[in-house]
């Protein structure tokens, strides 16, 4: 599990967002090895970002610790080895407005009905019984700023269920990317940008709604695909 191409598409696509450029903190859940976290360390070097990054799971923790530590960026990684429901627990306890994160990103796990694995490390990282959805979106509208960003990685038939749960939270979708393996089939994730308000959904909000595939009819990897991830891809 270190490593998966929707993962890195989709930390790579967050890093181009605007709203990076002016975040002050970035709160990863779910980090699994760290991922993300280092995407997001490196293109915010000139804000002087701090990340944080929560997982539960103990040998993914250390291992996101541990790739920190050795990157150019370790002063500004943070690892915390707990559930984001003790995290927010005590993290609530004496928090205000200025102590909440200005973006918060997650690749949460997202199988619920489907046969487990016999290791019990892959089903926390991947099956939804350790964090349901509705517990994640909860947690991460607390901990989030007023007008702040909460970017997820679901399945596309999925997403629906999502959005639903972030607008009970007081987050409204901004953007969604459909992303397709190739041009033949169907989209089988979704990227998707909620920004809190609690003064409810902007009926002048135009969704944005875009679309990336990753291969071309040759095997080959997309344009789209190469540009978003050539910073990050050795061999691109």
């Amino acid at each position: 599990m270190k490593v998966c191409t929707d993962a890195c598409l989709f930390g790579a696509w967050v890093a181009k967002q605007p709203s990076l450029v002016s975040s002050h903190s970035i709160l990863d859940i779910g980090t699994g090895t760290g991922l993300i976290s280092l995407i997001l360390a490196q293109v915010t070097d000139k804000n002087n970002t701090k990340i944080t990054a929560v997982e539960i799971e103990s040998q993914a923790a250390a291992e996101a610790s541990s790739n920190f530590s050795i990157s150019k960026w370790n002063e500004r990684l943070s690892l915390v080895n707990d559930s984001i429901q003790n995290y927010t627990a005590n993290f609530t306890a004496a928090a205000d407005e200025n102590s909440l994160f200005d973006i918060i990103i997650t690749n949460p796990p997202f199988y619920e009905g489907d046969l487990k694995s016999p290791d019990t490390n892959k089903n926390k990282a991947a099956h939804s019984t350790e964090l349901s959805w509705s517990c994640l979106v909860e947690k991460s509208s607390c901990l989030l700023k007023e007008e702040g960003h909460f970017f997820v990685l679901v399945p596309t038939l999925r997403a629906y269920t999502m959005q639903k749960l972030a607008e009970a939270n007081h987050m409204y979708l901004a953007e969604e990317v459909l992303v397709y393996n190739d041009a033949k089939h169907l989209p089988f994730r979704s990227f998707l940008h909620f920004q809190k308000s609690k003064q409810g959904l902007d009926k002048n909000l135009t969704v944005l709604r875009n679309k990336i595939v990753i291969k071309n009819t040759d095997n080959s990897y997309s344009l789209a695909f190469t540009e978003l991830l050539k910073d990050y891809y050795l061999h691109l």
